[in-house]
């Protein structure tokens, strides 16, 4: 196979200049360029840009693909709107990494899998995922959260990819709502190839999230409050700048944009991912079991078909074996299969109305006039229609 490399950046809160997409342009001539994405994939060479310096400098969302395995998220947010000390609670290693650069804080997710199928539409995932942006400035930690539990879940697929002492390390607070994930963070999970045995197991200690639901008296009473002058920073920054990073900053600072508590476990890595093994044993055990049935299931009523078909078959046998002569004699294979089929139901019936010599008898002379017919001859062998 190829290489395979695609690369997608998105600027969200503020489109870049003339002059900075110039900037972008000179590292990559082929790379479909407008003042809010930049697209490129290669096939073969690599792009020249520093991902991560495209995103301090330019971006606020980024996908790479790889198809040797490496799947890679990067987002930055203002730091007025989500914490770098929360964010770093939840850094593991390479997999999920956090920075800050100017007035901003970047996210780096990683997730590093040998790959036994390229996955089709994987390099539209970008669109799904990038709506976590606006939940982890809301206050909703359940991203931060599954990008630490995508890392530590990585170790079951490769026992070498962090040190045995990490079986110990305690896992950050556990976010509410991990049972009800929203669309934008399932195509994260699921981009990070989250095992959902190992996010169930952690779901156990996540409590319900609550609705995000502001007072409004409440709120109006707040803005109030405010001093003229700080209203009318507010109001020159809604017009200079991304109207909706002033609005999370104003909800964080009022209070209303937690979905619950967090939860403080005490569990380790190697408790969770031994819960995620044993609930993976039962539910392979069940699903197993549910094979079985169905295959019983389905042998039960291909028994009853084929009862019914005998039993249709016993009501006039002659007229049976003149189908069989008829379709013979078009000469075709797909009615020679049809033969066959008739004569393997005729062989049952007279198996079990004990009438076998009879049924030899008559399929002796009929292997006999048509001897001339090799590809018939060969499908009657195959079935087992074979006599002396």
């Amino acid at each position: 196979m190829s290489e395979y490399q695609y690369y997608e950046f998105l600027a969200i809160d503020r489109p870049l200049t003339d002059q900075q997409q110039a900037e972008v342009r000179a590292l990559s001539t082929r790379a479909r360029i407008t003042a809010t994405s930049f697209t490129n994939e290669y096939h073969w060479g690599d792009f020249r840009g520093d991902p991560s310096r495209l995103m301090e400098r330019y971006y606020d969302a980024h996908l790479y693909l790889a198809n040797w395995g490496t799947h890679r998220i990067m987002l930055r947010l203002p730091k007025a709107v989500l914490d770098p000390e929360q964010a770093e609670r939840y850094r593991v290693g390479e997999q999920v990494n956090t920075w800050t650069s100017g007035g901003h804080l970047v996210l780096d997710f990683t997730s590093e899998a040998e790959e036994e199928y390229w996955e089709d539409n994987v390099e539209r995932s970008l669109s799904a995922i990038v709506g976590i942006r606006a939940e982890l400035a809301a206050g909703d930690s359940r991203p931060l959260y599954l990008a630490w539990l995508s890392a530590y879940g990585a170790w079951e697929r490769d026992e070498d990819a962090f040190d045995y002492e990490e079986e110990d390390a305690l896992e950050p607070p556990v976010p509410p709502g991990l049972g009800s994930l929203s669309a934008p963070q399932r195509a994260l999970a699921d981009f990070l190839r989250l095992d959902d045995d190992l996010l169930a197991a952690a779901a156990e200690a996540s409590p319900p999230a609550r609705p995000i639901q502001h007072d409004r008296n409440a709120l109006a009473a707040w803005i109030g409050a405010l001093p003229a002058k700080r209203k009318d920073t507010l109001l020159l920054r809604m017009i200079e700048e991304d109207g909706a990073k002033v609005r999370w900053e104003l909800l964080r600072e009022f209070g209303g944009g937690t979905t619950g508590q967090e939860v403080e476990t005490g569990r380790t890595v190697a408790e969770l991912l031994d819960a995620a093994s044993a609930r993976r044993h039962v539910r392979e055990q069940q699903e197993a079991a549910q094979r079985a049935e169905e295959q019983a299931r389905r042998e039960q009523e291909q028994q009853q078909a084929r009862e019914l078909r005998l039993h249709r078959l016993a009501q006039d046998i002659d007229a049976a074996w003149d189908s069989v002569e008829t379709s013979i004699g078009t000469k075709k294979p797909r009615e020679y299969d049809l033969a066959v089929e008739l004569l393997r139901d005729l062989h049952a019936l007279a198996l079990r109305d004990e009438d076998a010599g009879a049924f030899t008898q008559r399929l002796i002379h009929l292997r006999e006039r048509h001897r001339g017919k090799p590809s018939l001859i060969k499908r009657l062998n195959d079935a087992g229609l074979t006599v002396g």
